[in-house]
């Protein structure tokens, strides 16, 4: 008898059942909370689709299910069957190679599938995909999980975007319809005060991600970069501040925008961020708690790349570069406002105003950074349609980093790279200033 190689099988699957077992858990929690997204709203809330940019919630928690039985049932399981021939074609994103989509700016024209039969849909697949992780050996495992795990980390993407879609969709509603009743930020017990900076020295620093834990392929590989002097604003800039821009006529004065970005304002007519109405002299902007005054305190939220590089200019400051916001952060605690505080809305600086360090680089709204959405050196995509995921955009993107109100903790990262195009507005994005430090010149120049 071969007791060495029986003990082998036992710790092996030991080992399976410990992993199986962590990843349902997390499968549970995260599919989990998509619903519990979807509480607040009414059947009518989940089909329509208010831009091209914005998805049907019954679209998001579909094609989330969609990409499990793609790239994991159907691959593991072959006697694997989805409940419907058609929701390939109907819940395919962008996966070229995966087949043929539907239109994405026609997904609010499907009232079939109903919301109960997504749902069913949704509750079949997660039904298949725990009797997987329930019986999956080590070996299978070692192959999927990896796989898995990207599916977990895209499903908390489309958390987000079921938040910042349906934010959009309702602010087209006159009646200005609420998702969640929010309680309202207390008093501050100070005021904030004037911008500071942080500055931080010139040399060669690494960035991107180490290999330790999941990240997407795009964070990748981690690389040497040089870095001039440069300072940071202490926090994010806020509507009060933004609005002194506005006030300036910065919607009206060419010179401070990029080309594209004066097109843009022009073209849509921009006056102000995203959402911001004005009533009787006085601003206000639809949350998802409902229309509000403006919180002259809040971070500025809702504007383009454009919009931010204006604001910038106008100030006699620029955006940081993806690189300097990394390495800014890279000694500070991963904390802030998330979508697990549900706020579902960026708050004002809560912290002691007096500190000297970097405050709100995590959560509130995504960072836009000055940096083109290109790969890093070496890059390589991951295998067959997955590849997709992340390098096919890298063009005419610009990267944003820190994560928003709307933003799981568990998913956010330093080495995270956020990426829109320059015009996009809808999501929670705003500004953090930065500044180049001017090095004294020698004699000899």
């Amino acid at each position: 008898m071969n007791t060495k190689k029986n003990i082998t099988k036992v710790e092996e699957k030991d080992q399976s059942n410990s992993i199986n077992s962590s990843l349902a858990e997390r499968y549970q929690i995260v599919r989990e909370f998509t619903e519990t997204l979807c509480k607040p709203l009414a059947t009518e809330d989940y089909v329509i689709q208010s831009m091209p940019d914005v998805s049907p919630t019954k679209w998001h928690i579909a094609h989330t299910s969609w990409f499990f039985e793609t790239f994991i049932l159907n691959k593991a399981n072959k006697h694997y069957r989805s409940l419907h021939p058609q929701y390939n074609y109907l819940f395919n994103s962008y996966y070229v190679q995966v087949g043929k989509r539907h239109s994405r700016p026609e997904r609010g024209l499907l009232s079939r599938p109903t919301v109960e039969e997504v749902y069913s849909y949704r509750h079949y697949v997660d039904q298949h995909m725990l009797e997987f992780l329930e019986k999956a050996d080590l070996a299978q495992m070692e192959e999927i999980a990896p796989v898995i795990e990207i599916g977990l980390n895209h499903e908390q993407q489309h958390q987000e975007l079921i938040l910042t879609d349906i934010k959009h969709v309702f602010s087209v509603n006159p009646l200005h319809p609420v998702y969640l009743h929010i309680k309202h930020d207390s008093p501050r017990p100070f005021t904030i005060p004037g911008m500071r900076w942080v500055q931080f020295p010139e040399g060669v620093y690494w960035i991107g991600h180490d290999g330790n834990g999941f990240a997407f392929d795009n964070e990748s590989p981690r690389h040497k970069v040089y870095l001039n002097s440069f300072k940071l604003a202490y926090r994010l800039l806020t509507n009060r501040e933004y609005l002194a821009f506005m006030e300036d006529g910065g919607y009206e004065r060419p010179e401070l925008w990029l080309s594209d970005g004066w097109y843009a304002v022009e073209a849509n007519d921009w006056k102000a961020p995203l959402y911001w109405e004005k009533r009787d002299r006085h601003w206000w902007y639809f949350t998802l708690s409902g229309m509000r005054e403006v919180d002259l305190d809040e971070p500025v939220t809702h504007v383009s790349y454009y919009e931010a590089d204006a604001y910038a200019r106008w100030i006699g400051a620029r955006l940081p570069s993806e690189s300097e916001w990394e390495i800014a952060t890279s000694k500070l605690p991963m904390e802030g406002n998330f979508v697990e505080s549900g706020n579902f809305h960026p708050h004002a600086l809560n912290q002691d105003s007096s500190s000297s360090g970097l405050l709100q680089m995590f959560g509130d709204v995504w960072e836009w950074t000055q940096s083109p959405y290109i790969p890093y050196p070496g890059f390589k995509t991951l295998p067959g349609a997955l590849g997709e995921y992340n390098g096919k955009f890298m063009s005419n993107q610009m990267v944003l980093r820190g994560g928003s109100c709307a933003t799981s903790m568990s998913h956010i990262r330093k080495t995270y790279r956020n990426f829109f195009p320059p015009n996009a507005r809808w999501q929670f994005m705003g500004i953090r200033l930065a500044k180049d430090v001017r090095e004294p010149q020698s004699n000899d120049e």
